[in-house]
């Protein structure tokens, strides 16, 4: 199974994306979404596990973390994580669902490592260039229960 994973889109979704996820199962967005027209446009692919960032409109009703089980992995997906620092709201979530995989954005970097057993992955920023970022999502590979994954620029 092949899962796309975006983050900080900021309210624009690049049209490459829309190709680039082509074929993908599921989609993960980790927050700073803009308006739910951009989540209509990636239900349009497949379906989609979102969560509100700090610069979402709470009147939109985003939930501040999701979790979902896909190709026998379970993904926490959360907008703010320090995965060398998690605070105790996160480290209750990560007690109370027992993820393999946490996925997060804000950064606007991408960041893919273990830290005390579980995988944290940041996509990195897929909205406008900000910050002299470059710009990213990610592909990730489910297969038997194992993941590999894919930065794909921008």
């Amino acid at each position: 199974m092949k899962v796309g994973v975006i983050s900080d889109t900021h309210n624009f979704l690049d049209p490459h994306i829309l190709k680039m996820f082509h074929g993908v199962g599921h989609i993960l967005h980790a927050g700073d979404i803009g308006q739910p027209a951009i989540l209509d446009q990636l239900r349009q692919i497949a379906p989609v596990t979102a969560v509100a960032g700090n610069t979402d409109d709470p009147m939109f009703g985003y939930s501040l973390s999701e979790t979902v089980e896909l190709g026998g992995l379970r993904f926490l997906v959360q907008h703010i994580v320090n995965p060398r620092l998690p605070g105790d709201d996160l480290r209750s979530r990560i007690n109370a669902t027992r993820p393999q995989v946490v996925v997060f954005g804000h950064t606007h970097s991408p960041f893919d490592a273990e830290v005390e057993g579980i995988r944290f992955l940041n996509p990195g920023c897929a909205g406008k260039k900000r910050f002299s970022l470059p710009r990213s999502v990610a592909m990730l590979h489910l297969r038997d229960r194992k993941m590999t994954v894919e930065i794909l620029p921008l």
